[in-house]
């Protein structure tokens, strides 16, 4: 099981895309005791990974403190950065403690294309250089492109630079209008764009020794089957099922684009609402509408949560919308 921490809202870009609307630091963000105590909950409940996010996590003081927690009760920690914060110093640290990885964003192999979505020059050197000083300590980092009608075509050369710096993976992000993206819903890909880039990513997957990984396009799951692939993951959405997501202020989410609101792990045990969530607890379930509900593929798949809620007035267990397989009773079924 896998969950994400968004350690703080503060950050030093301003991205259009970003589901947080992170910026300034918020009020009330968890306090270094109240995150150890969050990382004990997120232990006793089971998971194993844990990714410390933002905001930029870099950006609070007791990141470090944090993770050496994490790491010590047992867990896999990995980071999700816009990397310009990794300096060498930092890498080295980080690869000290025992971190697994980082997540790197990197949008565009264009320097003004990737800047101009973050809000924030020299955004694309400063994370190419993050990238570097990783490679150069010896601690593992990702590639991670948020996918969008204007940078859909550069994603598999994307794939060749992430192979040529070094990196051990490459995660595409499909957009989900969430926070800040709901300004740029229309840059989203529509169903037939959504299902070639799929199936152009899984082809390349076949070519390159690195991982490759569509996030909210758990349909890669379906295709991957259709084209003979083995594929090492167990399912598409993991929304609420093996995943989940802490805000700042300590509030749970079933994934970063659902914007639903489980409970706080100041009020209430993460472990208790992990276990115990209506909403966790129907997700569980998979008895969606629609042709997700009848979808043979969909124990695999799942379709998007998110991405459901966002076009069915907040139902989550809708039909999701970005899929050209709705209806079809075939299917793996499993």
């Amino acid at each position: 099981m896998i969950i994400s921490w968004n350690t703080t809202n503060q950050c030093n870009m301003y991205c259009d895309h970003c589901y947080r609307d992170a910026g300034a630091r918020s009020d009330e963000e968890l306090s270094t005791e109240q995150g150890k105590q969050l990382l004990d909950e997120i232990i006793k409940a089971g998971f194993k990974i844990m990714i410390f996010s933002g905001g930029e996590p870099f950006m609070r003081d007791d990141i470090f403190e944090l993770v050496e927690h994490g790491i010590k009760g047992g867990l896999r920690v990995v980071f999700g950065t816009n990397g310009t914060l990794i300096t060498k110093e930092v890498a080295q640290k980080l690869k000290d403690l025992g971190v697994m990885g980082v997540g790197i964003s990197l949008d565009s192999l264009d320097k003004a294309k990737h800047d101009k979505l973050r809000k924030y020059k020299g955004a694309w050197d400063e994370a190419v250089r993050g990238m570097k000083n990783s490679r150069e300590v010896g601690l593992p980092f990702q590639i991670h492109t948020t996918v969008m009608d204007w940078n859909d075509h550069e994603v598999t050369d994307m794939t060749d630079f992430a192979v040529d710096m070094g990196a051990v993976a490459h995660h595409i992000f499909f957009l989900v209008p969430t926070g800040r993206a709901v300004s740029i819903e229309e840059e989203s890909l529509r169903a037939e764009q959504y299902e070639e880039l799929l199936e152009r990513i899984l082809k390349k997957q076949q070519e390159v020794d690195i991982e490759l990984k569509p996030t909210c396009a758990p349909q890669f799951m379906r295709i991957a089957k259709q084209m003979g692939m083995n594929m090492r993951f167990g399912r598409g959405c993991l929304a609420g099922t093996s995943y989940c997501i802490i805000g700042p202020r300590g509030d749970v989410q079933p994934c970063a684009y659902m914007d639903i609101h489980i409970g706080n792990v100041k009020e209430e045990k993460f472990s208790e609402l992990w276990a115990d969530s209506p909403t966790f607890k129907e997700l569980r379930t998979m008895e969606y509408k629609g042709g997700c509900g009848v979808c043979g593929y969909k124990k695999i798949c799942g379709g998007c949560r998110a991405r459901a809620a966002f076009y069915n007035d907040g139902d989550y267990m809708a039909e999701e919308p970005w899929c050209l397989y709705h209806g079809r009773k075939g299917g793996e079924g499993k």
